[in-house]
């Protein structure tokens, strides 16, 4: 049982939705891989022959497949009855600029990529994908490179127009609205370049702070797109609520969580010897159906690429 002690505790802090301290929120985003110590768990509590230990051990591995796969895996998709265009979106955490820049556009060009929003942008990358022809395939922008790790940029094969960004946030957090065309029509869809601080200060204020900031955004009306690296997961309730939203209304849909991708890491990539977790997400609003969903390791950064096959309803 000495192995199901920390499973428990961790699983209290994960069914408790309260403000934990740093220490906590990190830990919390390693909880998909509980299910293989909860697992070892109960089959010593088996070999022990106690029912008492097995019982409590096949509850705790259950609470961890239950976290794995959410209702949200298991929901169907959004109505398929209204014509809808087709858009393939792709996000990256560029790492001050060292993603390498042939690599990014040789996943723009095989997955035919029709919105790319990266994070950590810098001048020299920016240099480095036109060189590399991605304004060939992704000929609008919107870009403020920065050498820090602020810098962000949103390509598009569509014209964009900058609406807004979120004031009062370390990273840059913008939002574009683009009218994506196909043979079906046109559909009217805003994209954010999400970036929001990580959680490493005591206690996390800033980063509880950008995901709220981020939730507002995606609650709005209209077909939403949230891509970029949240430093967030699905098991912290932060993220959840950002799903959520406050008013009761429409639920957000986080990609990654309904393709059953929950054990498909985006960083780290390289550098800390960790169990991988899942901080960068593709979210939508509930009537935007997604195809596909992919993590691709890109050579230069510590993140993983993610992208989605997305269908946006038509409009109207």
């Amino acid at each position: 049982m000495v192995t199901a002690l920390p499973v428990s505790a961790l699983s209290v802090a994960r069914l408790l939705p309260v403000a934990w301290p740093v220490s906590v929120v990190q830990l919390l985003a390693f909880i998909p891989w509980l299910s293989v110590p909860a697992g070892a768990s109960l089959v010593l509590a088996a070999a022990s022959r106690r029912p008492w230990a097995v019982g409590a051990t096949a509850g705790l591995l259950t609470l961890q497949l239950v976290w794995l796969f959410p209702p949200a895996f298991w929901l169907p998709g959004a109505p398929t009855a209204d014509p809808t265009v087709k858009v393939t979106v792709m996000s990256i955490n560029a790492l001050y600029g060292q993603a390498n820049a042939r690599d990014i556009v040789r996943l723009v060009r095989e997955n035919d990529v029709a919105v790319l929003a990266v994070q950590e942008h810098s001048a020299a990358l920016e240099r480095g994908l036109t060189a590399a022809g991605l304004d060939d395939f992704l000929p609008h922008r919107v870009s403020k490179p920065e050498s820090n790790a602020s810098g962000s940029a949103l390509y598009s094969r569509f014209p964009l127009q900058l609406l807004d960004t979120v004031p009062g946030t370390e990273f840059q957090i913008h939002t574009v609205r683009t009218v994506v065309q196909g043979p079906e029509g046109a559909a009217t869809a805003e994209f954010t370049n999400v970036h929001a601080m990580p959680p490493i200060e005591a206690p996390p204020a800033r980063w509880r702070s950008d995901l709220a900031r981020i939730a507002g955004i995606g609650h709005r009306s209209g077909n939403q797109v949230l891509l970029g690296d949240f430093n967030a997961t699905y098991d912290h309730a932060e993220f959840r609520r950002l799903l959520d939203g406050d008013s009761g209304g429409k639920q957000l849909v986080d990609v990654g969580v309904s393709a059953g991708a929950r054990l498909s890491p985006t960083w780290p990539m390289r550098g800390f010897p960790l169990p991988g977790i899942v901080i960068d997400h593709i979210v939508t609003s509930p009537g935007i159906r997604h195809v596909s969903y992919d993590v691709r390791a890109v050579e230069g950064s510590d993140h993983a690429a993610v992208l989605a096959e997305l269908r946006i309803p038509v409009d109207r």
